[in-house]
């Protein structure tokens, strides 16, 4: 599953529903030139809103963008033929190639300053145990250790950046398409963990607070980032990590 970045290209803005249909109800809307963020698919697009609650759009108001394109003329509506793919690959099969595809999938949701970047590895290798690879919390541990000691069991965290309690899984099994509400371990699959990762940091899913909000054109407060993903906690050595990552990014 890869993740696509679209702006809203109806003149008088787009509908969002509640479902992937016209029937559903109408949970507000979206200006002409707003972008969102929607797993590869076709049709009605799910998407997560601040609120947390999951909305549909039609795709056929949506143009996907890249990251380095300029906000479009205006227009009222484009063809809903195939969608161009996502740019680039990901491949899992060691640390480096997973390095690079955490990199290109950054790049390909619009996390393009390196100082985002830098911070996204960052948290994975200290989410993962420097392993980079999709763990489960408590991973040296055992699964009846966890049952026993985790009180959002058996919605503990799972993945690159520790997805965890049931709400979280129910609004990511509406996005993404798969049950991970009926199946969690459905998030350690590299594909889902990796567009879980960077769609959280970009929209704020996991508490609020997104990576613009403290790294950015104007400023990068690799400290306070962590805000993204759990307080404080960790931060200093959270941020330690993601200076060498600056140093080494291509």
């Amino acid at each position: 599953m890869t993740g696509k970045n679209y702006r809203v290209i109806a003149e008088r803005g787009l509908n969002i529903r509640s479902g992937p249909g016209r029937d559903f109800a109408d949970l507000g809307d979206l200006a002409l030139g707003e972008e969102v963020i929607s797993p590869d698919t076709s049709g009605w697009l799910p998407v997560l809103l601040q609120d947390g609650t999951v909305g549909w759009l039609i795709q056929d108001f949506l143009q996907e963008i890249s990251a380095s394109q300029e906000p479009p003329g205006e227009a009222e509506e484009v063809d809903s033929g195939e969608a161009a793919p996502a740019a680039g690959g990901s491949n899992f099969s060691t640390k480096e190639e997973t390095i690079q595809s955490i990199i290109a999938a950054c790049r390909v949701q619009g996390l393009t300053l390196p100082e985002q970047i830098a911070y996204v590895l960052a948290t994975v290798e200290w989410e993962t145990g420097r392993t980079f690879k999709p763990v489960k919390e408590a991973y040296w541990k055992s699964e009846a250790w966890r049952q026993a000691n985790l009180r959002y069991f058996p919605f503990y965290g799972r993945g690159y950046v520790q997805l965890t309690w049931e709400a979280n899984y129910r609004k990511y099994s509406q996005v993404s398409g798969k049950d991970l509400v009926g199946n969690p371990d459905l998030a350690l699959d590299p594909q889902t963990a990796l567009f879980i990762l960077i769609h959280g940091f970009k929209t704020g899913a996991f508490t609020g607070k997104k990576i613009t909000d403290y790294i950015n054109s104007e400023g990068v407060d690799f400290f306070n980032a962590r805000r993204c993903i759990n307080g404080v906690d960790k931060a200093e050595e959270i941020a330690a990590l993601a200076e060498k990552h600056l140093e080494t990014l291509p």
